[in-house]
């Protein structure tokens, strides 16, 4: 939970206990908890794709800032369409499966009573294993004498997670055993950019991109707390999630567009040195969040307790700095790239009367990203063998702790801090006289990622 915490009865102590809550939990838990690819206990994490578009650029370990050098740069640095000599068009298919590990419940403090599922020392873990797959990366560009336009469809997020927490234990301040309320929640979150990108050649060495994006955007999740405190038998039980149980169910939702927009640069050195930069502005969505009373809740069913309507969820902004070099021949290109992904941001956007976001906090990410491509010069068509590394540093809200140990054991059982995430990619390249298809592929402990791009040129 977030901040506040509601209170929980005492499961030795009072017997047949509702107990009020001013919101569900699973709502901010799993909104707040943010990462694209890391090792996620709990709470749960919306995944973001804050990586460069393209099975190249996924090949090279999303190191593509310094080079930029196909249509992809409209979206992972617009000051690289200018290297471009024709019309061009690009397409990526891509799928990703993962695994979100969470908090389901265990011993948040104190010794197991052995009753029921109480049983566990220490905390219990389960996975909500997706997949997703589509059209993820769209553009064409159109090359002049300094500019260079293009239009792109980017999706940014595609993802979707269930989760529950079924029997979390802990101790209360007489010594005896409460149950943290089970919580059962549903997310699903899509984000489009439709953009418009432009580039200007300022000399040979140098150049700048702008671009402008239309997000639209919906998120859904569905969430509820179900009764668990009646003594003495069920409370010690694994909850059946009954309809009829429902003590609050929350509902959360967007769906709403903005407009942001990325610029970049891009600096030759010399012939086999460059520099690129970009910057990335996140989109903020408007969200309601509406808590309403369930079957046993003292309020007649379907009440609306409390709600927000005038509050936005930000997506994080992101900083990209790369340096790339380029071997004479252009057989070896070896790029790296620094990545500051803003996520500290979407907790301070989301606080409001229903969401205290006080006592968590996250941690803005750097993201390091190595890559090197090894092309054949000598055949025709050309082939291209690509490899490289990422690290995906943890960035999910960590628990900062309150007045009551107690209820921090709780939290801390759920805001568990995870470990950085090494990614590794490899993939290969085919080109042609005017067509060229990728393949690529990101590999991780959470994740596993496979792309296929293909890019025409008129």
């Amino acid at each position: 939970m977030i901040g506040r915490i509601a209170k929980r009865a005492t499961t030795d102590k009072i017997p047949r206990m509702l107990y009020d809550m001013r919101w569900v939990a699973w709502v901010p838990i799993v909104l707040l908890a943010a990462a694209s690819a890391s090792a996620q206990e709990a709470p749960p994490a919306l995944e973001f794709s804050f990586s460069n578009p393209g099975a190249r650029s996924t090949a090279l370990g999303g190191a593509f800032v310094a080079l930029a050098d196909d249509a992809t740069a409209a979206f992972a640095n617009p000051a690289g369409l200018v290297q471009l000599l024709r019309p061009e068009v690009s397409l990526e298919l891509r799928r990703r499966e993962f695994s979100t590990p969470y908090t389901e419940g265990g011993r948040a403090s104190g010794a197991p009573t052995g009753r029921g599922v109480d049983t566990v020392e220490g905390i219990r873990t389960a996975h909500s294993n997706e997949t997703t797959s589509g059209v993820s990366f769209l553009s064409f560009v159109y090359p002049m004498a300094r500019w260079s336009l293009a239009l792109y469809r980017h999706q940014l997020a595609d993802f979707s997670i269930a989760t529950e927490i079924n029997g979390l234990f802990g101790m209360t301040p007489a010594g005896g055993t409460r149950r943290y309320e089970d919580q059962r929640a549903i997310t699903e979150l899509d984000v489009v950019g439709t953009g418009l990108s432009a580039a200007y050649r300022v000399s040979d060495r140098l150049s700048f991109g702008l671009g402008f994006s239309y997000f639209s955007g919906t998120v859904e999740n569905r969430g509820a707390t179900y009764a668990v405190d009646t003594y003495p038998a069920e409370s010690w039980g694994r909850n059946s999630f009954l309809p009829e149980n429902s003590w609050v169910a929350s509902e959360f939702s967007v769906a709403d567009s903005d407009v942001g927009f990325n610029i970049g640069v891009l600096w030759k050195l010399t012939e086999s040195w460059r520099f690129g930069g970009v910057y990335r502005q996140g989109p903020r969505f408007d969200y309601e969040l509406i808590n309403r009373a369930g079957p046993l809740h003292n309020a007649p069913e379907g009440t609306v307790l409390e709600s927000v309507t005038d509050r936005a969820i930000a997506f994080p902004d992101v900083w990209g700095l790369g340096v790339a070099y380029r071997s004479p021949g252009g057989r070896l290109t070896v790029g790296f790239e620094w990545d500051l992904v803003e996520y500290s941001i979407i907790g301070e956007s989301l606080e409001s009367h229903l969401l205290d976001t006080s006592l968590v906090a996250i941690d803005d990410a750097n993201e390091l990203h190595l890559g090197d491509e090894y092309v054949f010069l000598n055949r025709s068509p050309l082939i291209a063998v690509r490899g490289g590394v990422w690290r995906d540093t943890d960035h999910r809200f960590r628990y900062l702790g309150g007045d009551d140990p107690y209820d921090d054991a709780f939290s801390h059982a759920i805001y568990r801090q995870g470990e950085d995430i090494l990614h590794v990619t490899m993939g290969v390249g085919i080109a042609f006289s005017v067509f060229q298809i990728d393949f690529g592929a990101d590999l991780s402990q959470t994740s596993d990622v496979f792309t296929l791009s293909a890019i025409y040129s008129f």
